[in-house]
């Protein structure tokens, strides 16, 4: 009798610790895109250690559990459930690729639990295939393009080739650009298309096609390994020769960095300038990052300390880690 009641003190006291903690069930492809997911969890660890010294959310300590989710939808709804119901997340947060994404957030509907997508730029998050319990922290493909067009319209830039990933990403972002353009431009001619398949691009063949289409202008959405291979085999084959490129995240330094001297001259891009930008708040944030990490901030450092931020603030706001009540609070 004894043994029984020690053991069930034993649980009443480890239920009630637990309980003390607010879980954020974190998910991303860490191993298929560790040039901008490794600076992303130091960017999140970075908000964690800031939010928990200043007392947590609602008076309790704020727990990430992450996990990697494989890169693939599949893998990542099954890492997501194991977050929910092993773990007992209160919210979800993360994933980076936007058919990953996707999945992630019907799975957040199915289950009714707060997702933050951190990374995913896709429209669609939030619009054709939004629910109530999805929110996304970046600008959106549409947004990105947005930026872009107003600038490629002025230069008056009439043949253009298109270069982008063959998934969700790269064609909306090629489906805005075409949209924008056209309605600005009304003239414009869309001569090439290359729809590599995202980390598999053949380099030599697009920049090949690409280079015998004869296009005023190249349009261009390629990330990552992807952009560097299109960049050193563009510069050999003199495809960036007195030709206008404007490219997506191309100015974000976990694409721009690895390129060294290889970095085309007067490309237009999205991208995060971090060494010049000198607001308080960024000049805070950036001093703290590179105070903990001894080393400079990426996009990825970013997104993942403001989603952070964003989910602590969210809580905070409702008061509770209710899923219905951080809903209405976000």
């Amino acid at each position: 009798m004894k043994f029984i009641t020690a053991a069930l003190l034993w649980v009443l006291v480890s239920g009630n610790a637990l309980a003390q903690t607010v879980k954020v069930g974190e998910l991303n492809s860490y191993k298929v895109f560790p040039a901008f997911l490794e600076p992303y969890k130091k960017g999140w660890e970075l908000a964690l250690e800031e939010i928990n010294a200043k007392g947590g959310v609602l008076g309790r300590k704020l727990e990430v559990v992450s996990r990697d989710d494989g890169g693939t939808p599949g893998d990542a709804v099954r890492v997501a459930e194991e977050l929910i119901s092993r773990e007992k997340a209160n919210v979800l947060m993360g994933t980076f690729a936007s058919n990953v994404g996707l999945a992630v957030a019907n799975l957040a509907q199915q289950r009714k639990i707060v997702f933050l997508a951190a990374e995913p730029l896709t429209d669609k998050i939030v619009w054709e295939n939004g629910n109530r319990y999805t929110f996304r922290l970046r600008p959106s493909t549409y947004m990105q393009v947005a930026m872009l067009v107003p600038e490629a319209a002025k230069l008056k830039k009439k043949r253009w080739a298109i270069v982008y990933p063959n998934y969700e990403y790269g064609q909306s972002a090629t489906e805005s650009f075409k949209k924008l353009l056209k309605a600005t431009q009304p003239d414009v001619e869309f001569i090439a298309e290359q729809a590599p398949p995202l980390g598999k691009i053949d380099a030599g063949a697009v920049v090949q096609a690409l280079a015998d289409a004869k296009p005023d202008a190249i349009f261009s959405s390629l990330f990552a390994a992807d952009l560097q291979k299109f960049v050193r085999e563009g510069n050999t084959r003199g495809l960036f020769a007195n030709r206008t490129v404007f490219n997506l995240l191309g100015g974000e330094p976990e694409y721009l960095d690895p390129l060294e001297d290889e970095t085309p001259d007067g490309w237009w891009v999205t991208g995060y300038p971090w060494s010049e930008l000198n607001t308080p708040e960024h000049k805070k944030f950036r001093d703290a990052y590179e105070k903990r990490w001894k080393d400079y901030p990426r996009q990825g450092s970013v997104v993942g300390y403001t989603a952070l931020h964003a989910v602590a603030n969210g809580i905070n706001k409702a008061k509770s880690a209710e899923s219905e009540k951080l809903v209405a609070a976000l």
